[in-house]
């Protein structure tokens, strides 16, 4: 990890320093992919019990989760673990249920009614990775938007362990979260599973969560197909950006840069800081910190990818967080209210010396599902409007059409529409002719 003086790079050098590290999309990975999806829906059940052999190295007889597994699982949590899930449970149903709106209606001119309603989209796919631990807070943050969406059918898949089973804290969250039915199935072929339907497992009309390279390649290539599944954002490697002045804690800043960087090798954390001493204590309480951390391996890998760089001040701070625009924003020291409206380009942001990015990712009610690589600048985290659609409606009396039709008349003919001005020309002569008798 090393310290850079931004006013002292070139252009290039300033990109080079913001790149994140590289896309795991390869031409193999794409073709991989591709074949694992057509397998799955050639072959269905059977092919998803030969990847959990070949990729999870165990032979499964029943895809599906057992009620007596859902069970098991919940009496067996223990009793802090079940008041931390029920407490962030709580706080993140009562942020998305405030996200919820009624329909909107509005006349735009007399007899001229236009309105807004939301449906749930009907059939959603959860998927929770697997990997080194169980990520019980995926489930948490894609399970209770859609709940509270409305969504009738919600499924998930993660990946078996080599027992066959799947980590109870994962299962008892997903019971906790309405989710009743889990499938013991990981990496694209699951994608592929929920995105066509299987035998076991059902179709769903959109897939949301994170995975690996694999995983959304796969949500990707389905996204394309119309006979697919929609996905939720695109997304690369977990990163955070932390701006501190002088003020700030450097152990606050080192815990939240090594909090994301043990996520995998190639996350990325970067501290914006607007002095050398600044800089330097950071950099040292990194080093003292992440001696004492358990992901030694991991941390040796990404931290390759993170960067400490002293700028001029923290309005220069602001101007290069939204050049990255990080999936995760810390502004760790007093008054970081203030700077709220100079932030453009952000996932999630973290005001002040006690919001540390870990309660986002658990407890504290907004959602960790984030745009991440970039995709901040045009995309938005997961929420419960990823989870319904949006119809619109218009209902014209005669006297709107009179108003508004000769109007329409004249944008078709301009744009060489016949049919279009032809569809409200009938109606005006109808009414024209009731008119006259």
């Amino acid at each position: 990890m090393n310290i850079f003086q931004w006013n002292q790079l070139t252009e290039s050098e300033k990109a080079d320093l913001l790149e994140r590290p590289a896309k795991q999309r390869s031409e193999s990975t794409r073709k991989t992919v591709s074949g694992i999806i057509q397998d799955v829906m050639l072959r269905g059940d059977h092919a998803l019990r030969e990847y959990s052999e070949r990729f999870d190295h165990v032979s499964l007889d029943e895809l599906q989760v057992s009620r007596s597994e859902l069970d098991e699982a919940l009496a067996s949590i223990d009793s802090a673990t079940r008041r931390a899930l029920d407490i962030a449970i709580a706080n993140i149903e009562q942020f998305h249920q405030a996200q919820l709106s009624g329909p909107v209606q509005i006349e735009t001119m007399p007899g001229v009614i236009c309105q807004r309603l939301s449906r749930p989209i009907e059939r959603i796919g959860i998927y929770a990775p697997g990997g080194s631990a169980p990520l019980p807070s995926t489930v948490l943050m894609a399970s209770i938007p859609a709940r509270l969406a409305g969504c009738p059918l919600r499924i998930l898949c993660t990946p078996p362990r080599t027992d066959g089973s799947i980590d109870p804290v994962i299962l008892a969250t997903a019971q906790l979260t309405g989710i009743e039915e889990v499938f013991k199935v990981g990496g694209a072929q699951a994608i592929a599973a929920m995105a066509y339907g299987t035998p076991s497992i059902p179709k769903v009309d959109k897939i949301v969560g994170p995975g690996n390279a694999w995983v959304t390649e796969a949500k990707l290539q389905v996204s394309q197909d119309p006979q697919g599944a929609a996905f939720d954002m695109p997304a690369g490697p977990s990163e955070v950006l932390v701006i501190a002045d002088d003020s700030t804690n450097p152990d606050f800043v080192a815990a939240d840069l090594l909090a994301q960087a043990e996520h995998g090798p190639d996350s990325q954390s970067i501290a914006l800081c607007t002095s050398d001493q600044s800089a330097e204590a950071i950099l040292s309480a990194v080093n003292a910190q992440k001696a004492k951390l358990s992901r030694q391996n991991i941390l040796e890998q990404s931290l390759q990818y993170c960067r400490i760089i002293i700028c001029q001040d923290l309005a220069e701070a602001f101007d290069i967080s939204n050049l990255y625009a990080p999936e995760h924003l810390i502004l760790p020291f007093e008054s970081a209210d203030t700077w709220l409206d100079k932030i453009v380009n952000a996932g999630s942001v973290f005001l002040g010396p006690w919001s540390p990015e870990s309660v986002g990712d658990y407890a504290s009610g907004t959602n960790h599902v984030l745009p991440t690589y970039g995709y901040a600048r045009a995309y938005s985290g997961l929420s419960v409007d990823a989870f319904v659609k949006h119809i619109t409606v218009q209902n014209l009396s005669r006297q709107g059409l009179q108003q508004l039709g000769p109007h329409v008349e004249q944008l078709a003919s301009v744009e060489g529409l016949d049919a279009h001005r032809l569809a409200v020309s009938v109606r005006l002569q109808k009414i024209q002719g009731e008119l006259k008798t």
